[in-house]
Protein backbone atom coordinates (compact mmCIF):
# COMPACT_ATOMS: atom_id res chain seq x y z
CA UNK A 1 0.00 0.00 0.00
CA UNK A 2 0.99 3.56 -0.47
CA UNK A 3 2.45 5.38 2.63
CA UNK A 4 -0.62 7.49 4.25
CA UNK A 5 -3.06 6.20 1.47
CA UNK A 6 -5.63 4.22 2.34
CA UNK A 7 -7.81 2.07 -0.05
CA UNK A 8 -11.20 2.26 -0.27
CA UNK A 9 -13.97 -0.11 -1.98
CA UNK A 10 -16.34 1.91 -4.29
CA UNK A 11 -17.79 -1.29 -6.09
CA UNK A 12 -17.44 -5.00 -4.35
CA UNK A 13 -16.63 -7.85 -6.26
CA UNK A 14 -20.28 -9.09 -5.89
CA UNK A 15 -21.86 -5.79 -7.19
CA UNK A 16 -19.30 -6.17 -10.09
CA UNK A 17 -20.74 -10.04 -10.60
CA UNK A 18 -24.45 -8.93 -10.90
CA UNK A 19 -23.69 -5.89 -13.13
CA UNK A 20 -21.69 -8.12 -15.63
CA UNK A 21 -23.85 -10.82 -15.63
CA UNK A 22 -26.90 -8.58 -16.98
CA UNK A 23 -23.75 -6.57 -19.11
CA UNK A 24 -23.78 -10.24 -21.10
CA UNK A 25 -27.56 -10.42 -20.91
CA UNK A 26 -28.30 -7.11 -22.66
CA UNK A 27 -25.31 -7.79 -25.29
CA UNK A 28 -26.91 -11.09 -26.08
CA UNK A 29 -30.26 -9.30 -26.80
CA UNK A 30 -28.90 -7.05 -28.80
CA UNK A 31 -27.10 -9.15 -30.95
CA UNK A 32 -29.77 -11.82 -31.83
CA UNK A 33 -29.43 -12.99 -35.18
CA UNK A 34 -25.83 -12.28 -35.14
CA UNK A 35 -23.90 -15.43 -36.60
CA UNK A 36 -20.67 -14.62 -34.62
CA UNK A 37 -19.95 -11.67 -32.59
CA UNK A 38 -16.05 -10.55 -32.54
CA UNK A 39 -15.47 -9.77 -28.59
CA UNK A 40 -12.66 -6.99 -28.72
CA UNK A 41 -10.74 -6.42 -25.17
CA UNK A 42 -8.77 -3.44 -24.41
CA UNK A 43 -5.31 -4.06 -23.00
CA UNK A 44 -4.17 -4.49 -20.08
CA UNK A 45 -7.48 -3.17 -17.91
CA UNK A 46 -10.02 -4.68 -19.27
CA UNK A 47 -8.50 -8.54 -19.16
CA UNK A 48 -10.35 -9.28 -15.81
CA UNK A 49 -13.80 -7.79 -17.29
CA UNK A 50 -13.47 -9.24 -20.45
CA UNK A 51 -12.94 -12.85 -18.98
CA UNK A 52 -15.75 -12.86 -16.93
CA UNK A 53 -17.92 -10.51 -19.96
CA UNK A 54 -17.49 -13.36 -22.38
CA UNK A 55 -18.84 -16.26 -19.93
CA UNK A 56 -21.87 -13.96 -19.45
CA UNK A 57 -23.01 -13.48 -23.12
CA UNK A 58 -25.14 -16.65 -24.69
CA UNK A 59 -23.59 -16.53 -28.60
CA UNK A 60 -21.06 -17.61 -30.48
CA UNK A 61 -17.53 -15.63 -30.75
CA UNK A 62 -14.94 -14.96 -31.61
CA UNK A 63 -12.54 -13.10 -28.28
CA UNK A 64 -9.33 -10.70 -29.48
CA UNK A 65 -7.24 -7.97 -27.79
CA UNK A 66 -5.22 -5.32 -29.10
CA UNK A 67 -3.56 -2.75 -26.19
CA UNK A 68 -3.57 0.85 -26.32
CA UNK A 69 -1.87 3.37 -23.57
CA UNK A 70 -2.20 7.23 -23.00
CA UNK A 71 -1.62 6.90 -19.36
CA UNK A 72 2.29 5.63 -19.05
CA UNK A 73 2.88 5.51 -14.87
CA UNK A 74 0.59 8.62 -14.13
CA UNK A 75 -2.83 8.80 -12.97
CA UNK A 76 -4.20 11.49 -15.20
CA UNK A 77 -4.35 10.79 -19.34
CA UNK A 78 -1.32 12.14 -21.58
CA UNK A 79 -3.97 12.50 -24.19
CA UNK A 80 -1.71 11.19 -26.51
CA UNK A 81 -2.76 7.23 -27.76
CA UNK A 82 -0.67 5.08 -28.58
CA UNK A 83 -0.99 1.12 -29.68
CA UNK A 84 1.28 -1.43 -28.07
CA UNK A 85 -0.25 -4.43 -29.50
CA UNK A 86 -2.56 -4.68 -32.34
CA UNK A 87 -5.15 -7.03 -33.11
CA UNK A 88 -4.44 -10.53 -34.49
CA UNK A 89 -7.00 -11.05 -36.71
CA UNK A 90 -9.12 -8.97 -39.24
CA UNK A 91 -12.60 -7.42 -37.79
CA UNK A 92 -13.52 -6.61 -42.20
CA UNK A 93 -17.20 -7.46 -42.24
CA UNK A 94 -17.29 -8.46 -38.48
CA UNK A 95 -20.00 -7.40 -35.88
CA UNK A 96 -18.02 -6.26 -33.15
CA UNK A 97 -18.26 -5.32 -28.87
CA UNK A 98 -14.96 -2.87 -28.21
CA UNK A 99 -14.23 -3.48 -24.02
CA UNK A 100 -12.90 -1.27 -22.24
CA UNK A 101 -12.18 -1.60 -18.81
CA UNK A 102 -13.03 2.92 -18.01
CA UNK A 103 -13.48 5.64 -20.00
CA UNK A 104 -12.57 8.34 -18.70
CA UNK A 105 -11.78 11.58 -21.00
CA UNK A 106 -13.32 9.34 -23.99
CA UNK A 107 -9.55 9.95 -26.22
CA UNK A 108 -8.67 6.53 -26.43
CA UNK A 109 -12.70 5.59 -27.16
CA UNK A 110 -13.06 7.49 -29.52
CA UNK A 111 -9.51 7.29 -30.86
CA UNK A 112 -10.45 3.26 -31.34
CA UNK A 113 -13.16 3.96 -33.47
CA UNK A 114 -11.87 5.98 -36.03
CA UNK A 115 -9.41 3.80 -36.67
CA UNK A 116 -11.99 0.74 -36.33
CA UNK A 117 -13.71 2.68 -39.06
CA UNK A 118 -11.16 2.06 -41.28
CA UNK A 119 -10.96 -1.58 -40.60
CA UNK A 120 -14.23 -2.15 -42.16
CA UNK A 121 -16.39 -3.55 -39.61
CA UNK A 122 -20.14 -4.61 -40.04
CA UNK A 123 -20.95 -2.59 -36.77
CA UNK A 124 -19.21 -1.67 -33.84
CA UNK A 125 -20.37 -1.15 -29.80
CA UNK A 126 -19.04 -0.09 -27.06
CA UNK A 127 -19.10 -1.91 -23.32
CA UNK A 128 -17.20 -0.33 -20.51
CA UNK A 129 -16.93 -1.43 -16.96
CA UNK A 130 -16.91 1.84 -15.63
CA UNK A 131 -17.86 5.96 -17.36
CA UNK A 132 -16.71 8.76 -15.69
CA UNK A 133 -18.58 11.45 -17.28
CA UNK A 134 -17.37 14.46 -15.35
CA UNK A 135 -13.72 14.20 -17.36
CA UNK A 136 -14.90 13.55 -20.79
CA UNK A 137 -13.48 15.94 -23.82
CA UNK A 138 -15.15 13.47 -26.43
CA UNK A 139 -19.22 12.79 -27.56
CA UNK A 140 -19.28 9.09 -27.02
CA UNK A 141 -22.46 6.74 -27.78
CA UNK A 142 -21.81 4.14 -25.34
CA UNK A 143 -23.97 1.03 -25.75
CA UNK A 144 -23.26 -1.02 -22.57
CA UNK A 145 -22.14 0.65 -19.42
CA UNK A 146 -21.40 -1.52 -16.38
CA UNK A 147 -21.18 1.62 -13.44
CA UNK A 148 -21.12 5.17 -13.45
CA UNK A 149 -18.64 7.16 -10.80
CA UNK A 150 -17.59 10.21 -9.47
CA UNK A 151 -13.88 11.74 -10.39
CA UNK A 152 -12.33 8.63 -8.18
CA UNK A 153 -8.54 7.01 -9.50
CA UNK A 154 -9.81 3.53 -9.29
CA UNK A 155 -8.14 0.67 -8.84
CA UNK A 156 -8.57 -3.39 -8.88
CA UNK A 157 -10.38 -5.32 -11.10
CA UNK A 158 -7.45 -5.42 -13.57
CA UNK A 159 -7.12 -0.92 -13.62
CA UNK A 160 -4.01 -0.14 -11.93
CA UNK A 161 -1.61 2.28 -10.54
CA UNK A 162 2.01 2.02 -12.10
CA UNK A 163 1.28 -1.70 -12.56
CA UNK A 164 -0.03 -2.14 -9.41
CA UNK A 165 -3.50 -3.41 -7.79
CA UNK A 166 -4.72 -4.96 -10.75
CA UNK A 167 -5.25 -8.45 -9.17
CA UNK A 168 -7.78 -6.60 -6.36
CA UNK A 169 -10.77 -8.86 -6.75
CA UNK A 170 -13.13 -5.09 -6.53
CA UNK A 171 -12.71 -1.87 -7.79
CA UNK A 172 -11.47 0.79 -5.31
CA UNK A 173 -9.63 4.05 -5.15
CA UNK A 174 -6.76 5.43 -2.63
CA UNK A 175 -7.81 8.22 -0.23
CA UNK A 176 -5.79 10.16 2.80
CA UNK A 177 -5.59 8.54 5.99
CA UNK A 178 -7.48 9.84 8.48
CA UNK A 179 -6.31 10.71 11.67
Amino acid sequence: MIEGKELKVLISEAELAERIQALGKAITEANQGVECLTVVGVLKGSFMFLADLVRAIDLPMEVDFLGVSSYGMETKSSGVVKFTRDLSQSIQGKHVVLVEDIIDTGLTMSYLLENFKTRGPASVQVCTLLHKPCNQESALDIDFTGFTIDDHFVIGYGLDLAERYRNLPYIGYLTDKTA
